[in-house]
């Protein structure tokens, strides 16, 4: 027995030693390495959303959080959530509430559906608009057109889009949040983000001349700027051949959407209320 303790005594004392050296060197790297946490910045992420949908422009909740407590970001960064909420954030920060920007929705900048907008070949591989828009570029004519395999609906995190039976995406604004998502995944640019009040837009996102569209696509802005000529509030601007409607300078209800009423190829519309 007594050779026994003899023999696991020394490693005991050993392994004891080598624990507490070890148990010395973590308190001494904790300090060196301590990062100062700003407890601001977890009462901050409990008053957002809590979706990480990106929509604020940053990576999550916890890193908006941390950009409003910094400085970086508004108490109003986070789209998900109401007055209340920005009410206490600010309470939180010690600042006046600021106003918030104006609710923004996804809009579909395109129309080409099958029958109005010629294709070159059919498209054979995997279901996501990124992989086919590698193929030869895609299969429209039309290289800033919808590939309609719906990439930005299975990738909104509310649930706000749904495939259309015209191949088409469609966005319910009850739902929308305007995050951005389909924005981001989608490789023609064709969801924007317009303003929920805007009622008047052009639901197109080619940059093609106005001979190039009227070959491709029966639906297309041309950038012929009657539009723009027609509109007694300026309301309207060409960018490399498309109409772009200001929802500032908008005013549907005094010039009874003159812009409409002439567009050639009834490319504007208005949005039911």
């Amino acid at each position: 027995m007594v050779e026994l303790l003899k023999s696991t005594i020394p490693p005991m004392i050993v392994m004891g030693g080598l624990a507490a050296i070890f148990a010395i060197g973590l308190g001494i790297a904790a300090r060196v390495f301590y990062v100062y946490v700003d407890p601001r910045i977890r009462e901050v992420e409990e008053f957002l959303g809590g979706a990480n949908c990106g929509g604020c422009g940053y990576a999550g909740c916890s890193d908006c959080a941390a950009a409003i407590v910094e400085g970086k970001a508004p108490v109003t960064a986070c789209i998900l959530v109401g007055p209340e909420n920005y009410s206490e954030i600010a309470k939180i920060m010690g600042v006046a509430l600021e106003e918030a920007e104006e609710k923004k929705v996804a809009r579909i900048l395109c129309r080409g559906t099958p029958d109005k907008a010629k294709r070159r070949f059919e498209y054979m591989g995997i279901e996501d608009c990124r992989a086919a828009a590698l193929v030869a570029g895609g299969v429209k004519d039309c290289e800033y057109g919808c590939l309609g395999l719906g990439t930005c609906v299975r990738n909104c995190p509310f649930g706000a889009m749904t495939m259309g039976e015209d191949g088409l995406p469609k966005v319910d604004i009850e739902k929308c949040v305007g995050c951005g998502t389909c924005v981001r995944v989608c490789p023609r640019g064709v969801p924007h983000l317009l303003p929920v009040s805007q009622n008047v837009y052009v639901p197109c996102n080619s940059h093609d001349s106005g001979k190039i569209v009227k070959a491709i696509c029966e639906v297309g802005c041309q950038g012929c700027g009657i539009c723009r000529k027609s509109c007694p509030e300026k309301a309207i601007t060409i960018d490399k051949f498309l109409s772009i409607v200001n929802p500032e300078k908008c005013k549907p209800e005094v010039c009874e959407l003159k812009c409409i009423e002439k567009c050639p190829n009834d490319v504007i519309q208005k949005i039911a209320a």
